[in-house]
């Protein structure tokens, strides 16, 4: 049974291998492989999900698109080197994440032997634009032309099994949010959920079925330029729905 075995932290373990150096280890003799991270970072802009890329610098793909992303230290477990390049790269911390899938093929990389581990990231694009392009070279590109670009390795795999994922935890629970600002007109979430789902919906049963579930607060404040009466802006309520997921509620789009 498990609780047979005596209690003991894992860095004590650890610890306890290293002082045994001179012992046989279980994976004496096995060649230590790099391992990377890859993050496909989503941002809305305008009327349509973009992906954040850049210029691979080098050969023999320099000059192409890749996802933004770098190698797991020793010291680092594999979820804080994810957060850590994004919060290095976008300077931005708390960032909504999901580890996707550990791509491994033998020559994904055809100079040595990487396994990299992709996750997506969910960010503002306004706060972002000009750090990333100035520093990095970055460019937002809208996720109906990342078909259309040369991408790295395996970069356009990944970005594909992101966007499905994404697809379908934005149907069940409300990380869309994480994409919007903190106030954001109907428009501007419709907007939102049809790009990230790829299809039309329809715009009053849309706003029926997100206002029946009590987690918008509507603003007096009004966005203006839109049409002659304005625009009333919305606010997500947070607190109102992890009240409401703890009784039951299902969001559901």
């Amino acid at each position: 049974m498990l609780d047979s075995f005596p209690a003991r932290s894992a860095s004590s373990a650890i610890a306890q291998f290293r002082d045994a150096s001179a012992s046989p280890h279980y994976h004496q003799g096995e060649v230590g492989l790099l391992n990377s991270v890859d993050c496909v970072i989503f941002g809305f802009y305008g009327t349509e999900l973009h992906v954040l890329l850049h210029r691979f610098l080098y050969d023999p793909f320099k000059g192409y698109w890749a996802l933004l992303g770098g190698f797991v230290h020793p010291e680092e477990n594999i979820d804080d080197a994810a957060r850590n390049t994004v919060e290095r790269l976008t300077g931005l911390d708390n960032v909504y994440m999901e580890q996707v899938y550990t791509f491994g093929a033998v020559y994904r990389v055809p100079t040595e032997r990487v396994i990299t581990t992709c996750y997506y990231a969910l960010i503002e694009v306004e706060p972002t634009l000009s750090k990333l392009s100035h520093e990095y070279g970055a460019t937002w590109h809208p996720i109906s032309q990342i078909s259309q670009l040369d991408l790295v390795y395996d970069h356009l795999q990944m970005f594909q099994k992101a966007l499905e994922q994404l697809r379908r935890k934005v149907r069940y629970q409300p990380i869309g949010f994480e994409l919007l600002p903190d106030k954001f007109t109907m428009l501007e979430l419709r907007n939102l959920y049809e790009s990230i789902l790829g299809r039309a919906l329809d715009k009053r049963n849309f706003s029926k079925k997100i206002l029946n579930m009590n987690l918008l607060q509507k603003l007096k404040e009004k966005q203006k330029g839109t049409s002659r009466r304005g625009a009333y802006y919305f606010r997500f309520d947070e607190k109102r729905y992890q009240e409401l997921a703890a009784k039951g509620f299902l969001f559901e789009i």
